[in-house]
């Protein structure tokens, strides 16, 4: 049984049908990501499953119960975590504290200093900036640090939205990288990308979504030998 499963959501921002009858699953353990061009709902989609975005129809289910009826912070809660487009930090506050910011929802201390165990592991920049402001991070390490304090909640799905963005092509390596090293200690994820070539790479299944509908599903494998996604996305000729 998917850990996560979406049914045919509908979401609207006023009157722009923004998603139309977008259904989704992801099994516990695997990597999905969804690719597509600009404003082909993608962050939508990620918008809607962790509550940021109520669906005027359809359905979100995590482990069986049904999403829709909870607010942001208590899907944040049941383990569906967000690292948000353009990082999102606190800019203001010291990475410690942006860090500590995630773990807000756990009452348990040694639980707290394991994932950071865990979040230092992943990214030592982190660990030799703990008490530099954030907003003075580079965007890559900014970008360490958002997902870094998504892994202090415990997510159980961890939701990425365009984890690329606007960094240098060392850096995106890295990045994907990360993606690797979470897929292999058994995170589920659910990652957005408009680096699709990479997303491809790393994940075991995707859909590509266009104009808010999805237009295929298949293996990555398969994916990225699709005619389609070939021109479309990876920027192939096929002739």
């Amino acid at each position: 049984m998917p850990i996560l499963v979406v049914e045919n959501i509908h979401t609207y921002y006023g009157h722009i049908h923004a998603l139309k009858d977008v259904s989704l699953a992801v099994e516990k353990g695997e990597i999905v990501t969804l690719i597509g061009g600009n404003g082909a709902g993608k962050s939508t989609t990620l918008n809607t499953i962790s509550g940021l975005l109520r669906p005027r129809q359809g359905s979100v289910r995590f482990e069986g119960e049904e999403l829709t009826k909870y607010p942001p912070h208590e899907i944040v809660g049941k383990g569906v975590v967000q690292v948000p487009e353009g990082r999102r930090i606190f800019g203001r506050l010291t990475v410690l504290e942006n860090l500590e910011m995630g773990a807000f929802l756990l009452s348990d201390r040694k639980q707290v200093q394991s994932n950071l165990k865990q979040v230092f592991s992943l990214f030592p920049r982190l660990k030799e900036r703990l008490h530099q402001v954030g907003g003075t991070l580079s965007g890559g390490e900014q970008q360490m640090l958002a997902t870094g304090r998504a892994l202090m909640s415990s997510p159980r799905l961890l939701l990425l939205d365009e984890p690329s963005m606007g960094l240098a092509p060392v850096l995106v390596e890295s990045i994907f990288e990360t993606i690797s090293q979470l897929h292999e200690t058994g995170t589920t994820i659910l990652l957005v990308e408009q680096n699709a070539r990479m997303a491809l790479q790393v994940a075991d299944r995707g859909y590509v979504l266009q104009t808010g509908t999805i237009l295929l599903r298949d293996t990555a494998e398969r994916l990225r030998q699709n005619e389609t996604v070939r021109q479309a996305y990876l920027g192939e000729s096929t002739g």
